[in-house]
């Protein structure tokens, strides 16, 4: 984590995962659309984009991580381990897309694919029941009823250290703000915005 090696920066030079990070999220979404299109040969491209959404959003990857101890390995600056970062959502699913980007490079595609699909087929069934939820692909739905109306995402706020960093997204319609979420990561806070969208329209309590 970038906390991490900035805490030990002057004692020894230690990379974060963030690059690995950015890898592993990309072989995660190829390796799910895969699994996806192959198991549900008659669903449309829309509910299989958003299938997708669900087994690779931030509450998703981060009960993987817990299920082989994950956490409990994240080598965290002092300030975010002692306020919780251990067991913060986005930061154990940053974690868990740093480490398919390793098992990659060290192993291949192959390698990437036996280790997601320890825990793909059992989180399709357990996702209702463990209550997962992808406001951003539910909001898209409504909107794209309409054709001519655009949704964009908004980063207008990013504060606090590295260890307790709050992000405030605005969602908007054609320019116009629907909706508005903060969270511990630009993916929670958009989510959040997501979520308020939906509500201010009927669509969630």
């Amino acid at each position: 984590k970038s906390s991490a090696a900035s805490d030990v920066y002057k004692r020894q030079k230690l990379g974060c995962n963030e690059r690995l990070e950015f890898l592993g999220d990309a072989v995660l979404e190829l390796i799910s659309s895969d699994f996806l299109y192959a198991k549900f040969t008659q669903v449309p491209e829309g509910e299989l984009t958003k299938k997708r959404a669900s087994l690779v959003c931030e509450p998703s990857l981060a009960y993987c991580a817990r299920q082989f101890g994950l956490p409990q390995y994240l080598l965290l600056g002092k300030g975010e381990n002692m306020t919780g970062g251990r067991n913060r959502d986005s930061i154990v699913s940053d974690a868990t897309e740093a480490l398919l980007g390793a098992i990659y490079l060290d192993g291949g595609m192959e390698a990437a694919e036996r280790h997601i699909m320890r825990f793909i087929p059992k989180n399709l069934e357990q996702r209702e029941s463990l209550g997962f939820r992808d406001y951003k692909t539910a909001l898209q739905e409504v909107i794209q009823k309409n054709p001519e109306e655009k949704v964009e995402y908004v980063l207008v706020s990013e504060s606090g250290p590295d260890h307790a960093k709050a992000f405030q997204v605005e969602v908007c319609l054609n320019s116009n703000v629907i909706g508005v979420g903060t969270g511990r990561s630009k993916k929670a806070a958009e989510q959040m915005a997501a979520k308020e969208a939906l509500r201010l329209m009927g669509y969630e309590k």
